[in-house]
């Protein structure tokens, strides 16, 4: 009881002389007080005058900062948005009351908000960042020649078209399937280029009963350009509500299955021009000048 007394009484005198413009060494001085954690707790809550403020030395960021840690905002909080030293922020507001910690639900809001303003702010410029690639990836590459489209072509069959395996033959020639329509293109072109018909090519909608099969039989009559007649019945396949599965929404139209007709032996010109493309070339042989091959395209 005499201690709390006693700092009672050192307290009353520090606020009078701080209240009278002291500074704090003075105060130390006249009270003989060593230590200048008690003098804080002295002065807890007076603030200081106004001659001990700096003019125009950063005095919005300093009442922002009160602002700030009145709201429950932490040193490091503070910090960072205003740009400054936590040194600094310490200093205009160590003699606020400490606020309590926030809830978790609050920090992880806080932090939320937080994130999202970053994304809203960085992902238009990253994007633009992706699409300046893209735009000059797409100016290198240019109009392709019958041989490229060839050589794309039959890459492009052997990763997404039917393939035989070694415990079985592939039925019915050749058969591509894909859910992106720019390589359904790509394929309708390269049909063409060895001499198929588009008559000859009969698709098949594959989509899950979730999806709207009218309106993806539609997408993809307008992707293809083909007749409905060369369309049979949708392939519907059965939801499980369980699934992960995250392609669904209006822009879901499912994939798209293209089967050639009397293909045997296109199938076996594909698996011909394919392996020649993977096939790495010889580091001894010089092919400079030399014309490029011949390749039978089907009738």
């Amino acid at each position: 009881m005499v201690k709390t007394t006693s700092f009672d009484q050192l307290r009353e005198q520090a606020i009078a002389l701080r209240l009278a413009g002291k500074s704090r060494r003075e105060i130390k001085q006249i009270l003989r007080i060593g230590s200048n954690e008690t003098l804080n707790n002295a002065l807890r809550g007076v603030p200081p005058p106004a001659w001990t403020t700096r003019p125009n030395a950063k005095d919005e960021l300093r009442s922002k900062a009160r602002q700030l840690r009145d709201s429950g905002r932490t040193y490091d909080e503070i910090a960072a948005e205003l740009g400054v030293s936590k040194s600094s922020v310490s200093l205009w507001v160590r003699d606020l009351p400490r606020t309590g910690r926030l809830s978790y639900e609050e920090s992880r809001k806080r932090n939320l908000d937080g994130t999202a303003a970053y994304w809203d702010a960085e992902r238009p410029i990253r994007e633009a960042r992706r699409q300046e690639v893209r735009d000059c990836a797409f100016a290198e590459i240019g109009e392709l020649s019958d041989r490229e489209l060839l050589i794309a072509g039959a890459v492009a069959y052997w990763c997404e078209g039917g393939k035989e395996k070694p415990y079985t033959r592939q039925r019915g020639g050749v058969r591509f399937i894909n859910s992106d329509p720019g390589l359904i293109l790509i394929f309708m072109r390269f049909m063409t280029l060895v001499g198929v018909a588009p008559e000859r090519l009969m698709c098949t909608v594959h989509i899950h009963e979730s999806a709207d099969t009218e309106v993806a039989q539609q997408y993809w009559l307008d992707v293809t350009g083909l007749p409905r007649q060369q369309f049979s019945r949708p392939t519907v396949k059965r939801h499980n509500p369980r699934t992960n599965r995250k392609n669904t929404g209006d822009s879901y139209r499912g994939c798209l299955a293209i089967r050639v007709l009397r293909s045997a032996g296109l199938y076996k010109q594909i698996e011909g021009w394919a392996s020649a493309a993977a096939a790495a070339p010889s580091p001894k042989e010089d092919t400079a000048g030399t014309d490029p091959p011949e390749f039978p395209l089907e009738g």
